[in-house]
C-alpha cells in the first residue's frame, strides 16, 4: 500500500519515521505515540474545563460570600473544598473533547494512515483509546468517592461556620431559597433588615405552614444548633391541613421569633449522601428500604440518585472515549482538530443539560433515579455503537 506523504504533517511524519528506524519495534513506537497524544490532549482540555468550572464556582459562591463580608481566608478554603467536585465534572468532558481533537487531527493529517499501513486494525487502534478512558474513569471514581465526600463535609462545616458569623450570606435579596423542607421567599435585604419574607414549610403533623412578615431583623444564633434567628414584626401564621384545604388556622402576632437550625444544610439527616462513600451510602439505603413505607419512597429515590451518580459521572469517560473514536474515524477527514473541538463542546452541553434534567426529574417528578441518571451514558454508548457499525462496514 502506497502512502502519499505530501499530504501528511511533515514534522509528525519525520518524528515517526526516525523513531521507527530505532531499535524499538515499530508497533510499540506507534502505540506509545498514540498514548502520548491522547494523554496530552486530555490534559490540555482538562485544564480548560477545570478553569471554566472553577471560575464559575468563584462567580457563584466566592462573589456571594465576599460581597456579604465573609472572611477572605474562609472563602479561599471554600474554593479549595470545591475542587473535588470540579475535578469530577471536568474529567469526563475533557475525555470527550480531548480524544475528539486528538483523533480528529490524526485522521485529517493522515497519521492514522501510517497505523493502517503498518498493519494496525481499527480494533488495535481502539485499544489504547478505551484503556485510557478506563484509567481516567477509575481515577475520577476515586476522587468522586473519597475526596468529594471529604471535601463536601468540610465545605458544609465551613459554610455553617460562615453562616453563623455572617447570617446575611444565606439570605439574598429578591430570591427564593430551599432550606431543608422549607422554602423561603425573600424581599429586600439591607444589612440585618429583611422585608417581605414568606416561609412555606410542610409540618410533620399533616399541616402545611405559611409564615408572612412585613419586616424582620436578622440576628446571630442564641443557642446551640441554631444557625440564625429572625425577629419578625406583624407576622401572620397560617396552618392548612394537607388532606383538607378547608381546614385551617390563622394567627397574628406583633412580634415573632423564628429560629433556623443547622440541620437545614443536611436536610435533617446526620450526614448528607454526598458526604458518604458508595459503601456507606449503600448501607444507609438498605436501612432506608426496610423502614420506608410503600408509596413514601421519594426520599429513598433521592438517595439512590446520589448513589448512581457515584458511578455514572466518573465512568462516563469510557462512553465518551468510545464515542470520540467512532466520530473521529467517520467524520474527521478534513479539519479534524476544529471539528473535534466544536462537536465536543456541543456534545458536552447536551450531556450536561440531560444530566441536570435527569436530577430535576428525580427530585421534582420522582421518576426512577437509575434511568434518569444513567440515560445520558446509555444514549452516548448506543450512538457510539451504531457509529462503530458503520466504521466496521467501511
Amino acid at each position: 500500500m502506497k502512502i502519499n506523504f505530501s499530504l501528511l504533517n511533515r514534522s509528525k511524519i519525520s518524528s515517526l519515521v526516525l523513531r521507527l528506524k530505532s531499535k524499538e519495534p515499530g508497533s510499540r513506537i506507534l502505540i506509545k505515540y498514540l498514548y502520548k497524544e491522547l494523554l496530552s490532549y486530555f490534559l490540555v482540555c482538562f485544564a480548560f474545563f477545570f478553569v471554566v468550572f472553577f471560575a464559575n464556582t468563584i462567580l457563584l459562591i466566592g462573589e456571594q460570600l465576599l460581597s456579604k463580608h465573609a472572611p477572605f481566608f474562609d472563602v479561599c478554603k471554600i474554593m479549595f473544598y470545591s475542587t473535588p467536585q470540579i475535578i469530577s465534572q471536568s474529567a469526563p468532558f475533557a475525555t470527550l473533547v480531548g480524544f475528539l481533537m486528538c483523533l480528529g487531527r490524526m485522521v485529517s493529517d493522515n497519521e492514522i494512515l501510517i497505523f493502517r499501513a503498518s498493519g494496525f486494525s481499527f480494533r488495535t487502534i481502539f485499544r489504547p483509546v478505551i484503556i485510557l478512558g478506563i484509567i481516567i474513569s477509575l481515577v475520577s471514581f476515586l476522587v468522586n468517592d473519597y475526596f468529594l465526600p471529604l471535601g463536601t463535609k468540610k465545605y458544609n462545616q465551613l459554610m455553617t461556620k460562615i453562616s453563623r458569623s455572617t447570617p446575611t450570606v444565606i439570605l439574598e435579596p429578591n430570591s427564593v431559597k430551599r432550606l431543608g423542607r422549607s422554602t423561603i421567599v425573600i424581599g429586600d435585604v439591607a444589612g440585618e433588615k429583611v422585608s417581605d419574607i414568606i416561609f412555606f414549610s410542610k409540618g410533620s403533623d399533616g399541616y402545611d405552614n405559611i409564615i408572612i412578615a412585613k419586616n424582620s431583623i436578622l440576628t446571630d444564633a442564641k443557642s446551640e444548633g441554631v444557625l440564625m434567628q429572625l425577629n419578625m414584626d406583624d407576622a401572620i401564621f397560617t396552618s392548612i391541613a394537607s388532606d383538607n384545604k378547608s381546614t385551617y388556622n390563622i394567627m397574628k402576632s406583633d412580634k415573632m421569633i423564628m429560629n433556623i437550625f443547622d440541620s437545614v444544610f443536611s436536610s435533617g439527616f446526620a450526614r448528607s449522601p454526598r458526604e458518604m462513600t458508595f459503601i456507606d451510602l449503600r448501607k444507609e439505603i438498605q436501612i432506608m428500604k426496610k423502614g420506608t413505607p410503600k408509596g413514601h419512597d421519594y426520599k429513598l429515590n433521592a438517595w439512590l440518585m446520589e448513589y448512581y451518580k457515584k458511578f455514572a459521572r466518573p465512568f462516563s469517560s469510557i462512553f465518551f472515549a468510545f464515542l470520540a473514536f467512532s466520530i473521529s474515524f467517520l467524520f474527521a477527514k478534513h479539519n479534524g482538530l476544529t471539528l473535534g473541538l466544536v462537536v465536543g463542546i456541543l456534545l458536552c452541553v447536551l450531556y450536561w443539560a440531560m444530566d441536570i434534567s435527569g436530577q430535576l426529574l428525580v427530585i421534582r417528578v420522582e421518576l426512577n433515579s437509575f434511568w434518569c441518571i444513567w440515560l445520558p451514558n446509555i444514549l452516548v454508548g448506543v450512538i457510539g455503537f451504531i457509529l462503530s457499525l458503520f466504521l466496521v462496514k467501511k
